[in-house]
């Protein structure tokens, strides 16, 4: 099964997780959806695995932004030469973006070697201060892609810095209220989806996007690999009501 095939699979609905139950994906007491920031190794991973969700707030007249730590260069094909591939994926990132209304941010961290360190982090507490997300979707902790470990580990120390209003940066302090994880094949070690969005109204927009990317048309290897569709499985207490666009649901995750 590639990714184009996944996507498909999971129909209207996409799973994030987070570290309590939320009262609303970025909304505000007035009930405006807010600004969200996905915060992603690679660019291929904030599309494929986040960009559903920025679109679905985005439809809904909020604010979005992707930013990503590398151009993901190293997943080139053979007959692609290393450097040329990360200007596609940064060209695909933002003919993507362009179309789903988000903006794009690039980090220029070599692919497979994205460290985790007071540099990365504060590279990042800047964007956030820069753009002041109201809410934060990246990669969760348990992934065997030490990038996406890296990311993860980055985000947490950077929104912490973020807020810190005794640490002096260029730009003033900033909270960010919620922070989710995406459900990603890469990132599925004791992954427990709790929270799930509505995509129907975007989803085509959205497999269009994913679309400009040569990995999402088979370009590489990843066309062979069987994706797990386990944390997608629906529960009891699952529904979409027509006036709300997320729920939470807890799945339990067999030993």
């Amino acid at each position: 099964m590639n990714r184009r095939c996944f996507a498909q699979s999971v129909g209207s609905a996409v799973a994030l997780s987070a570290l309590t139950r939320s009262s609303m994906l970025g909304e505000s007491s007035a009930d405006t959806p807010g600004k969200i920031m996905a915060i992603t190794a690679h660019p291929g991973d904030g599309l494929f695995t986040m960009g559903a969700t920025l679109a679905q707030q985005i439809n809904r007249g909020g604010t979005g932004i992707v930013l990503s730590l590398s151009l993901g260069e190293r997943g080139a094909p053979k007959d692609i030469a290393v450097q040329r591939y990360g200007e596609m994926q940064r060209t695909a990132t933002e003919k993507a973006a362009r179309l789903l209304g988000a903006e794009t941010m690039f980090l220029t961290y070599p692919d497979a070697e994205i460290p985790f360190n007071e540099e990365s982090t504060l590279a990042v507490c800047d964007a956030i201060r820069e753009h002041k997300p109201d809410v934060i979707v990246t990669h969760w902790s348990g992934s065997w892609h030490k990038d996406h470990q890296n990311c993860h580990l980055i985000v947490r120390d950077a929104v912490f810095y973020a807020g810190l209003t005794t640490l002096t940066r260029s730009h003033p302090a900033h909270s960010v209220s919620r922070i989710f994880y995406a459900d990603n094949w890469e990132d599925a070690s004791n992954f427990v989806a709790d929270t799930y969005v509505d995509i129907e109204a975007i989803y085509e927009k959205w497999m269009q996007a994913c679309d400009f990317y040569p990995m999402w048309r088979g370009r590489q290897g990843f066309s062979d690999i069987t994706i797990t569709t386990a944390h997608f499985q629906s529960c009891a207490d699952v529904f979409l009501d027509s006036n709300m666009r997320w729920h939470s649901c807890q799945i339990r995750v067999s030993e």
